[in-house]
């Protein structure tokens, strides 16, 4: 079991020496499965091998692995094969001697360079067949083998050539290998045929019996040519794949026996390979010299063009010396590349068939060596290191060079396009005429500009920036981008210069415009109240004025003096704001600021305001003359109102003075009736008397009008209270008296005594003393109070009136019984207008009728009937000529024709007549 393994650990172990002998795939024994059949036919076929070699020592073998135990046979064959003489061996019996013998045979195999990998000399000893035949073949293979060598092959290739080359005639033979080739046995039959024809008649062999084959040719061999039987037909016929190793080693040693006859063939064909390898070596020599001249011809003519760095100046020409050199590297150069190494490889071959011919080396002619060429291929190698890294770079820069002009192009373009219309704006003188906004507009369209060009700086500095790169990488056209570059940057630093001005100068007009913008302004403060002060002023001195006091006349003059105080701070405030003009116009002339326009802030200038004071200064002493004018005037109006006062103040009281005396008069009843009369006679002839102190102050009261005097502080009189006073005294006076007539005729109509006649107005007054509320009593106070008259207590109280209640009560009191007819009737009678007042005069009337015993109209009637001599009628005749003619015409016309059944021509009806004297509510 161990022993097994341990062969399995060294596999492979006739892997050996040169490793061209013994191809891998030929190992002997593939992990110890070796097939039994080629087992057998190895251990027959390695026996002959052997035996054919001990012959020649006068010994043999018979078992292969039995017989080489002690190392003696062993070693005797080495010495056989190689014809050297081996180590002397151990005689002794042991198995250490054995190992010792083994080992003396294995280290000569070794010597001869074969590698015995782990066959051990202990295996051998111990009898182990595969140990021992995988031995023999190696001793086979190396001593039998090797050396055959044809046309310079390796021994096994070297062997099966020279079997295809002698089989090759025959059509029915074809070897490819040492297994099934040989199997139908013409290939041995072949080999014999073609060197000893005599010995076999091939023609009559047939394919299709190999065992015949085989058994001639075994047979022939022993026979004739001294090769031992070394394989069985049968073996061979009988095995899928006969073994290799036996039919290499049987072939062998056919070849051995058939080389003898090829020395006098070897002889022939060495001279004229001799002569061959003279020829070959002169015409490789040759070809050398031409190549190497060649090559080196194009290594001069080339290497100056790759040396040549003057650059092109346009991409296009750049690219085309890229596409040259890349032509160049593509389709020039590979060929040389391969000459050169063709001619160091035949240089090479050349120098080692001079070597293996012992002929003489080389020398090839002078400056053509290998190491001139390799010198001059250097240089070759040196020029284009970097060129093409040259022309890239070139094109490189060219590239950018393009494109850095095209920026520059570009970039100069769209600045000078802006630039373009910049200085004629800067320089513009437009600010000279413009007004502060438009200024500020402006300053403010400056500073939008100041901005805009700060950040086109950035762009000049590109483009001084790219010109100055073009500058450095030596752009051919550099020139006329210098110049266009200076154009720019000259050209910016006068936009500069200009910006600067401009700036300078929009800020100083902007200063002075905000100046007189100013100064516009404080003129407009100014000048707005002062001239509305003048306009008023003005206004004022010439206001007409209407006074009608002194003490009036007197404020507006004192008014006029303070104004006048005024006027030195006005004209003061005038020459400011005069100057504030004159302040502005200095301005003007002295800058040039052209003035658009005037002032925004006002519309009011300095010749308004002069010949607004002028007219001031005017009107002054013009209204200075009015007042003293009015003054004087005024003064005479006092003068007429206190004489017209002074009367007035007299009269007035008078007047009332004697209305009350008069009302007295007829309300106190002192004396008869008659006394009264003449008392109220004597007051109206002094009134009377008095007319012309009115018609004095009428006269008064003209002049007061015609100076146009409307009132008057002395007196609470006026002219109309003084004449309604007077009217009213004089009506009074005048009804006073007439009322005492009337009474008078009452009386003595009615019969009435004086007494009766006291007791009636002691009842009226009686009841009549508190009615100051009645209609007509009221109108009347109010018309003497409004007329300036006082109206005293008396005059309230005893209005001479009644109103229907004091009427009745008064009635009550003397007797009479009131039913609301009765009383009705009555009010009817006192009071036929309707105004629930009874007057004294009504109330006596009504008195003197109810007391009296006669009805008037009858008595009236009585008296005509009289007249009328007792008829119903009267004629006009009687009339006449029983009344005054006056009296008698005034009842003939108004006594209606009489009607009556005993009636005469003329004849009138005094009944009628009588009847309407007193009325119908008489009867």
């Amino acid at each position: 079991m161990d022993h097994h393994h341990h062969q399995q650990h060294h596999h492979n172990q006739y892997d050996g020496g040169e490793n061209d002998y013994m191809p891998q795939e030929d190992d002997w024994d593939r992990d110890m499965l070796l097939d039994p059949a080629w087992e057998k036919q190895q251990r027959k076929t390695f026996t002959a091998w052997c035996n054919s070699h001990l012959r020649k020592a006068g010994t043999q073998i018979d078992n292969i692995e039995e017989d080489f135990r002690d190392g003696l046979k062993l070693m005797l064959l080495l010495e056989v094969i190689s014809g050297e003489r081996l180590a002397k061996p151990e005689r002794g019996k042991m198995r250490v001697h054995k190992i010792s013998n083994v080992n003396k045979a294995l280290d000569f195999i070794a010597s001869k360079g074969v590698k015995l990998v782990s066959i051990g000399a202990e295996e051998i000893v111990d009898g182990n067949a595969k140990m021992t035949l995988g031995m023999i073949w190696t001793i086979i293979l190396r001593f039998a083998i090797q050396d055959i060598s044809v046309e310079e092959t390796s021994a096994k290739e070297g062997l099966l050539l020279w079997c295809q080359r002698k089989t090759a005639p025959y059509k029915n033979v074809n070897i490819q290998n040492f297994h099934i080739s040989w199997k139908d046995g013409l290939g041995f039959c072949a080999l014999i045929h073609r060197h000893r024809p005599e010995l076999i008649d091939y023609g009559k062999l047939r394919k299709d019996d190999p065992m015949t084959n085989l058994n001639t040719a075994f047979d022939v061999a022993e026979k004739y040519l001294d090769i031992p039987k070394m394989l069985d037909a049968e073996d061979i016929v009988g095995t899928a794949r006969p073994d290799e190793k036996a039919i290499m080693t049987y072939v062998s040693s056919f070849y051995h026996a058939f080389s003898g006859a090829q020395k006098a063939e070897t002889a022939a064909n060495r001279i004229c390979k001799v002569l061959a390898v003279n020829q070959e070596n002169e015409q490789l020599m040759e070809d050398y010299e031409k190549l190497a001249s060649d090559l080196l011809e194009w290594i001069r003519r080339t290497i100056p063009w790759l040396e040549n760095r003057v650059p092109e100046n346009t991409m296009q020409a750049m690219q085309q010396k890229l596409e040259d050199f890349r032509d160049y590297r593509r389709l020039h150069k590979p060929p040389k590349v391969q000459e050169k190494c063709q001619l160091e490889i035949n240089f090479n071959t050349l120098q080692t068939k001079l070597r293996l011919s012992n002929r003489p080396a080389f020398m090839p002619s002078e400056g053509k060596m290998v190491s001139d060429i390799s010198n001059a291929w250097g240089g070759l190698e040196g020029a284009e290191k970097g060129y093409e890294e040259w022309l890239l770079n070139e094109i490189r820069r060219l590239e950018r060079l393009d494109h850095l002009a095209e920026k520059f192009r570009q970039k100069a373009a769209i600045h000078e396009a802006w630039t373009d219309g910049k200085e004629e704006m800067l320089q513009d003188k437009d600010f000279e005429t413009a007004t502060l906004s438009e200024i500020k507009a402006l300053l403010k369209k400056h500073e939008a500009f100041e901005s805009d060009l700060a950040a086109h700086q950035d762009r000049v500095e590109q483009i001084a920036a790219i010109a100055q790169e073009l500058n450095e990488l030596e752009y051919y056209d550099s020139p006329s981008v210098n110049a266009r570059c200076q154009r720019i940057c000259d050209q910016w630093d006068l936009l500069g210069v200009l910006t600067q001005k401009r700036s300078e100068a929009l800020q100083r007009t902007e200063k002075l415009l905000e100046t007189i913008d100013q100064l516009y302004l404080e003129f407009a403060k100014r000048a707005a109240p002062f001239n509305n002060w003048m306009e008023g002023a003005m206004e004022d001195l010439q206001d007409t004025f209407i006074v009608h006091t002194i003490e009036e006349i007197q404020g507006l003059s004192t008014a006029h003096e303070q104004f006048k105080a005024t006027l030195p701070e006005a004209d003061k405030e005038r020459q400011a704001i005069l100057g504030i003009h004159n302040e502005i116009a200095k301005i003007v002339q002295t800058y040039h600021v052209n003035m658009a326009g005037t002032n925004p802030y006002t519309t009011i200038n300095p010749q308004e305001i002069n010949a607004k004071w002028d007219k001031v200064r005017q009107l002054v002493p013009q209204r200075d003359q009015a007042l003293v004018e009015e003054h004087a005037r005024q003064q005479n109006n006092e003068r007429l109102r206190r004489q017209f006062a002074n009367q007035a103040n007299v009269i007035g009281p008078w007047i009332q003075t004697k209305m009350e005396e008069i009302g007295r008069i007829s309300i106190e009843m002192h004396g008869t009736l008659e006394d009264q009369l003449t008392h109220l006679r004597q007051y109206e002839k002094s009134i009377v008397n008095y007319k012309p102190k009115i018609d004095q102050l009428e006269g008064d009261h003209q002049l007061i009008q015609e100076a146009l005097i409307f009132d008057n502080k002395h007196t609470n009189y006026t002219m109309e209270h003084i004449r309604v006073g007077w009217e009213q005294l004089l009506t009074t006076i005048a009804r006073t008296i007439n009322e005492i007539e009337n009474q008078i005729l009452t009386r003595d109509a009615k019969g009435i005594s004086q007494d009766q006649m006291n007791e009636f107005r002691a009842s009226f007054n009686h009841f009549d003393r508190d009615h100051s509320g009645a209609l007509g009593a009221e109108e009347f106070k109010a018309c003497l109070i409004s007329l300036g008259f006082d109206i005293g207590n008396d005059a309230q109280k005893r209005t001479g009136m009644m109103d229907a209640e004091d009427f009745r009560a008064c009635l009550i009191s003397m007797g009479y019984n009131m039913g609301e007819a009765e009383f009705s009737r009555i009010m009817s009678i006192v009071d036929p207008n309707r105004l629930g007042l009874v007057t004294f005069q009504a109330f006596i009337d009504f008195m003197s009728r109810e007391t009296a015993d006669t009805d008037t109209a009858d008595q009236v009637m009585a008296s005509f009937k009289v007249l009328a001599g007792d008829k119903n009628y009267i004629l006009a005749d009687e009339l006449r000529r029983e009344l005054p003619p006056d009296q008698a015409e005034y009842c003939i016309a108004r006594m209606t024709p009489y009607s009556g059944p005993d009636t005469v021509p003329g004849a009138l009806d005094y009944m009628s007549f009588s009847t309407a004297l007193y009325g119908e509510s008489d009867l």
